[in-house]
């Protein structure tokens, strides 16, 4: 199977600091991936740099067969890439629904003077993307909170409104950014169930940055681990649970 997502020898460096030391990895459709490591391992630094929010000092990033370092995130996003964020990028004065919708505006097809004129096309655009979103929400089991505002959620139901915005379009990659952050256990197991179902059934590629070890290892079909800006290891979870290099990144000894 053709790689999704293609990272060779990524090099990130901010000022004397090298946070991503020729870091490669692929990543295929359909695929669970999981990076962890200690804090400071490099690990949102390389997540960032996937998304166009760090500038690579070297090295190739290939998604779906195109390079796209030196893209805009915004370029990046519009290309299938969508991501999550660990301190949340809700707006807090709209409703959970409203959030999601922000996700799906560029899939309403309409123009500016259908939505002024409120032409039936735009009607059917607006009903078609609301449904799409009541139904991720739905999905995520938190319908009910459609018309909640954001700022007005736990810290955890605020964290499966933004997995389900990034959802809402489809994309082909999702980059998670702790997304178990702040979530009881049930909804932890039910976030790891979705992301199972997700990327079998809809062949999504989902790259994951965890500090629960335990879904890591139980959701992930590859665990890379980092330390100190570089990759230690890269194998299943059975194998990387074993590996003294990973035991010494976390630990400090074997």
């Amino acid at each position: 199977m053709a790689a999704l997502l293609e990272v060779s020898d990524i090099t990130v460096r901010f000022g004397g600091l090298t946070a991503v030391d020729r870091v490669s990895f692929g990543l295929e459709p359909g695929q669970i991936c999981a990076l962890i490591g200690p804090n400071g391992a490099g690990k949102t630094t390389l997540f960032n740099a996937i998304a166009g929010n760090a500038v690579i000092e070297g090295g190739r990033i290939v998604f779906r067969g195109s390079e796209i370092q030196g893209l805009t995130p915004h370029e990046i996003s519009a290309r299938g890439i969508r991501r999550t964020f660990q301190t949340g990028g809700l707006f807090g004065h709209l409703t959970a629904l409203e959030n999601v919708l922000v996700g799906l505006h560029t899939e309403i097809a309409s123009d500016f003077f259908g939505l002024l004129l409120g032409s039936r096309r735009s009607h059917q655009a607006e009903v078609a993307a609301t449904a799409r979103a009541r139904d991720l929400l739905a999905l995520m089991d938190i319908a009910a909170l459609a018309d909640h505002p954001a700022d007005a959620l736990s810290g955890g139901q605020q964290r499966m409104v933004e997995i389900v915005r990034a959802l809402a379009t489809n994309p082909p990659l999702l980059l998670l950014d702790e997304p178990a952050v702040g979530l009881a256990p049930a909804a932890r197991d039910k976030l790891t169930q979705i992301i199972r179902r997700l990327a079998r059934e809809t062949n999504l590629g989902i790259l994951l940055i965890e500090h629960a070890i335990e879904l890591v290892m139980d959701v992930s079909d590859r665990v890379i681990v980092l330390n100190d800006g570089k990759k230690v290891a890269d194998a299943p979870p059975a194998a990387v649970r074993a590996d003294k290099a990973v035991l010494e990144a976390y630990l400090g000894h074997a």
